[in-house]
């Protein structure tokens, strides 16, 4: 028993340190040079009406050009929901006659 619970707290502190270590490495907050201030947002931003022919730039946005990952974030979700649906319905014995 004490093996397992030795092993149990080495993996939860090897997790932990993994966490922190790739926290650690995230780009500081409201830096200009992140990478997530790059051409593809201003791309959406200034080409999706001539790309898409769609007046709403956020639809525009997510069904043409995040068509896929929205589609396959749709699926996640189902799949998500059916396996707590399956998990938490009632089991019912039957009986033998």
């Amino acid at each position: 028993m004490k093996i397992k619970n030795l092993l149990i707290l080495i993996i939860t502190l090897l997790s932990i340190f993994g966490v922190l270590f790739a926290v650690a490495e995230l780009p500081p907050f409201g830096m200009a040079d992140n990478p997530i201030h790059n051409q593809v947002s201003e791309k959406y931003t200034t080409e999706s009406l001539e790309d898409t022919g769609i007046n709403n730039m956020v639809a525009g946005i997510v069904l043409d050009y995040r068509a896929y990952d929205t589609m396959f974030e749709t699926i996640v979700l189902f799949t998500a929901t059916l396996a707590v649906v399956i998990t938490l319905k009632p089991f019912k014995k039957e009986e033998d006659n």
